[in-house]
């Protein structure tokens, strides 16, 4: 189990503060699929909140003991049915093309032409992570996010 000090697990609780709960334990309890699920959700994440439906507390806390002692995590905080966890996370080695830039993609455009007699003319393309193409092959920006109507009659 990973030893924390008090100065890292309050930084900790406060960090969790805002987090939802992204594991939920039922009656089955700790299954091999919902460790699973908690091994990959602290890979992703390092911090994570999970939720316990039970009214047991010496259940809830032989649960939390359990989860740490397997899976190599600290103990974070126990308030009610929820459980804070922290595992330091596991940096991931990423494959990307040397060419390619943060969030960029290459895409191959073919037009057709006008008269439809010619050749369709072909194009690769590098695409920013918000732009898109058309079904006629122009490159544009994702939409706007829409308005709640709700808000804008409030506005008025």
């Amino acid at each position: 189990m990973l030893k924390l000090t008090p100065a890292e697990r309050s930084a900790l609780r406060a960090e969790a503060h805002g987090l939802n709960p992204v594991v939920m334990i039922g009656e089955a309890g700790l299954t091999e699929s919902v460790m699973k699920e908690i091994a990959t959700s602290l890979d992703a994440h390092g911090l994570i909140k999970v939720r316990v439906f039970g009214d047991d507390r010496e259940a809830r806390v032989a649960m939390y003991e359990q989860i740490c002692a397997e899976l190599d995590a600290a103990p974070v905080q126990h308030i009610g049915k929820l459980l804070v966890l922290y595992r330091p996370k596991k940096e991931a080695v990423k494959e990307r093309s040397s060419k390619a830039g943060k969030g960029m993609r290459e895409v191959t455009i073919v037009k057709a032409s006008a008269s439809g007699t010619k050749k369709p003319s072909v194009t690769k393309v590098m695409l920013k992570g918000n732009e898109r193409v058309t079904a006629g092959g122009n490159i544009k920006r994702a939409k706007p996010r829409q308005a709640s109507t709700k808000k804008s009659a409030l506005n008025k």
